[in-house]
């Protein structure tokens, strides 16, 4: 059987497509060099070519996977525009979406124990995802007033981390573990009671 041909610069993303789809199926741990040289047709050592190790791997799919992130995010916010209120809460609701749609991604980001600051690249990407939020936040927040107003960091970190918490624990299906509701209906519901708390929805909405 004849090897598969690669022109130059695909089989890195090759290899990357491969480590995403095992990351997904045996977690970021899970699977050998080996084993992703294995699933995009290559010998083991061509792996070396393009990465020094399987953390270099996930860290370059953790990149390509925040580059997806801050798009959607960005897309999101400038869908709920010219509400501040809309689009903060489309950002909230496309985590969700991505964690949907790009698991494998989603994974090597936020579960492979990659540092964001392992590489310059990476480190910027995510703050430039982390950022869109941020930005959402300071939008809002202005709608409080300023003695009552949080600092946005703590704002979108608070959203940022119910919506992780959803995703981990209801929307991933987790072994044994089933949502009481659609992750969907939690992670509305949950914002509105922390932004009524702040007072930027109405008791009645």
């Amino acid at each position: 059987m004849p090897k598969r041909g690669y022109h130059h610069g695909n089989l890195r993303q090759a290899l990357i497509n491969a480590s995403l789809e095992l990351i997904e199926v045996k977690g970021p741990q899970g699977f050998t060099l080996s084993e992703a040289a294995k699933q995009a047709g290559v010998t083991p050592a061509a792996v070396y070519r393009h990465f020094e190790g399987r953390e270099d791997l996930i860290a370059e799919a953790a990149r390509q996977g925040y580059d997806i992130f801050a798009d959607l995010m960005e897309f999101a916010y400038q869908s709920g525009q010219p509400s501040d209120l809309a689009a903060f809460e489309a950002t909230g609701r496309a985590y969700l979406a991505f964690a949907r749609k790009y698991p494998g991604h989603y994974i090597a980001m936020f579960e492979s124990g990659i540092s964001v600051n392992r590489t310059p690249e990476l480190a910027a990407v995510a703050s430039r995802a982390n950022g869109v939020l941020e930005k959402a936040a300071t939008d809002l927040s202005k709608h409080i007033p300023e003695d009552k107003r949080p600092p946005a960091s703590m704002f979108s970190a608070h959203i940022w981390a119910m919506s992780h918490g959803v995703v981990e624990l209801f929307a991933r299906n987790s072994p044994g573990r089933a949502s009481p509701f659609p992750p969907e209906d939690l992670l509305e519901t949950g914002i509105g009671i922390y932004l009524r708390g702040l007072g930027l929805i109405r008791p009645d909405e």
